[in-house]
């Protein structure tokens, strides 16, 4: 019987012989994919996730998980799973564990958002230990805690496959962000990491220095997500002095954090001279006039490397929008910028659309559109494009990979 064939017909045989009642999800999912003439060269991803849909599905359960890999046991062609927003659990992740352990083809996993706790993530980080073909592994979401961060912080002291780690929103604490921090000093594949939403109870940014001192001696890691980790300019100032001797880094994540202008001036400072960096996402933060104006003239006079900038709800006024757009005149690099959420005043709006109306900057390429209303020129709102690898974005492909979503265009960490 030909590739094409066989995963649905051997879910059906595996439900009858574990006496488990078919997922009709699944089931759909799986037809579809025995139509795919690609499977057998290119391999697929099975995207199972349980929020995708108008219409709602039956979510995937750590039975229907069971039945499922051992299906997917004998489908090399299979080498990505999309779970995301389904009722798994610890039980399910022991599963899952063991599938690691056994399948050398799957390379994406993504389990975010579903209810696997800290003995869960002893089991996942403990598979890969072993595992030497999974690249890219999302857990955010669930709430693995400190102790099961500390699992996966353990894993990339011995793991050399893994290129991409979310750990987002997963109620990881101070210890494990240090631990990570220390083992991300002897971890040379791991190309991007998510640290956001930690549970942190000290003001002390132990972290921020933790990770800077990390940032000094890393030489792999191209995408760091930090955001809301509560930094201060005493956090940012550290990071940037640890960025002046990192020749790597191109994507940092510093959004919705408690960065104020004086931030933004040591973040200019590191612009002038980091000739590394592409993406700086800064949302949701208060640099405001000063601290745009900081950055603008670092991009205007120095920096010829940041491709995409993110300002967006910053409590910047006209004059410090202004300025941004001034710079992107003098700077031909900087390709993407999003200013949503500030203060957009008739100069702001006239700025970027002479900017867009010139062919300087690409209407998918920032996160406002010009229109008129009685001859006055003003700003609609369009998708972030930055934001699109969070958990509350459309999943989607609701813009070309190449416009406004700059992060998978820019820093390209796998093929998922």
């Amino acid at each position: 019987m030909s590739v094409v064939a066989d995963l649905h017909l051997h879910y059906v045989q595996a439900c009858q012989n574990l006496s488990q009642p078919e997922n009709p999800f699944i089931a759909r999912v799986l037809q579809e994919a025995d139509k795919n003439d690609d499977i057998s060269t290119k391999g697929i991803t099975l995207k199972l996730a349980g929020n995708n849909h108008l219409v709602p599905v039956p979510r995937v359960t750590d039975d229907d998980l069971a039945v499922l890999v051992s299906v997917l046991g004998q489908a090399a062609f299979v080498t990505g799973l999309d779970l995301a927003y389904n009722l798994l659990t610890d039980a399910g992740a022991k599963t899952m564990a063991t599938f690691l352990q056994e399948n050398s083809t799957l390379q994406y996993l993504n389990l975010m958002f579903n209810d696997i706790g800290t003995s869960g993530a002893e089991l996942i980080a403990g598979a890969l230990h072993s595992n030497q073909s999974l690249v890219h592994l999302r857990m955010a979401g669930n709430r693995i805690g400190n102790q099961g961060g500390m699992f996966f912080a353990s894993m990339l002291k011995i793991n050399s496959t893994l290129k991409k780690l979310d750990l987002g929103d997963c109620d990881v604490g101070l210890r494990c962000l240090i631990a990570t921090a220390i083992a991300l000093t002897q971890n040379k594949s791991l190309k991007a990491i998510n640290l956001n939403r930690p549970l942190l109870s000290t003001q002390q940014e132990e972290t921020t220095v933790h990770i800077a001192r990390m940032l000094r001696s890393n030489s792999s890691l191209v995408e760091l997500h930090l955001g809301k980790h509560e930094m201060k300019n005493f956090g940012v100032e550290r990071l940037c002095d640890a960025l002046y001797e990192n020749s790597t880094l191109r994507y940092l994540d510093l959004s919705c954090n408690n960065i104020i202008c004086d931030g933004a001036k040591f973040l200019g400072e590191l612009l002038r001279k980091n000739q590394t960096l592409e993406i700086l996402d800064l949302d949701a933060n208060r640099i405001e006039d000063a601290g745009a104006i900081y950055l603008s003239e670092a991009l205007a006079t120095r920096n010829k490397t940041l491709k995409a900038l993110s300002v967006v709800s910053n409590n910047i006024t006209g004059r410090g929008l202004v300025a941004l757009a001034q710079a992107m005149h003098s700077n031909m690099t900087l390709s993407h910028i999003y200013i949503w959420g500030n203060k957009l005043d008739r100069s702001t709006c006239a700025a970027f659309s002479e900017l867009i109306a010139v062919e300087r900057l690409q209407p998918d390429c920032t996160d406002v559109a010009p229109y008129k209303v009685d001859g006055e020129i003003l700003l609609a709102e369009l998708s972030h494009g930055l934001a699109k690898h969070r958990y509350w974005s459309p999943r989607c492909a609701a813009a070309a990979p190449s416009a406004a979503n700059a992060s998978l265009e820019i820093v390209p960490v796998s093929e998922y």
